[in-house]
């Protein structure tokens, strides 16, 4: 049995570099949060085209382009501050919703793709969470894995704040509430 006060300091040489190790993937995760979100809320690429569909074009949270019919050019319209711009009031919440909470804002999204600027340009097969003859795009997905992120993020910080308990020995423990 070892005394007190070298399981003491075995108990805070493990939690320092356990510690530190956590802090140093918290912080590498937490970078690639924030890189991940401002990256999703302003490129346009959450849905678009595909071999089937009318009308060539994309849509974003906010800003979209559609092409004209025959031809490859695509007018674009949107802005975030000008939210009378946002084809749909789902596209408005999601818009509103990545940069407070991006789960909500990845499942309020696919709401929105009723809206008629969506089924001009994916087909009638269109409605709220069908595609219709569209794609998903790298942004959508990328919003995806920072929510994976943020879970990631959420262990972290589970395991840090249960560490300190289970590195504690056993007599370290019983000698704090009295009973060794």
């Amino acid at each position: 049995m070892l005394p007190a006060t070298e399981a003491a300091k075995i108990y805070q040489t493990n939690y320092v570099r356990n510690s530190r190790a956590i802090g140093v993937l918290w912080a590498i995760f937490t970078i690639l949060f924030a890189i991940v979100n401002v990256v999703c809320f302003v490129q346009p690429y959450w849905i678009g085209d595909g071999m089937d569909t009318p009308q060539a074009g994309y849509f974003g949270l906010f800003h979209y382009c559609i092409g004209s019919g025959m031809s490859r050019d695509l007018k674009c319209q949107g802005s975030f501050t000008e939210f009378g711009s946002i084809p749909s009031s789902a596209f408005k919440a999601a818009s509103f919703f990545i940069g407070t909470c991006l789960v909500l804002g990845c499942m309020i999204y696919p709401d929105g793709w009723d809206a008629d600027e969506v089924k001009r340009m994916c087909g009638e097969g269109t409605d709220k969470y069908t595609i219709g003859a569209c794609s998903v795009r790298w942004a959508y997905i990328l919003a995806i894995m920072g929510i994976m992120d943020a879970l990631i993020l959420s262990f972290l910080a589970f395991v840090l704040g249960n560490r300190q308990d289970g590195l504690m020995s056993e007599e370290l423990l019983g000698d704090k509430s009295g009973n060794a």
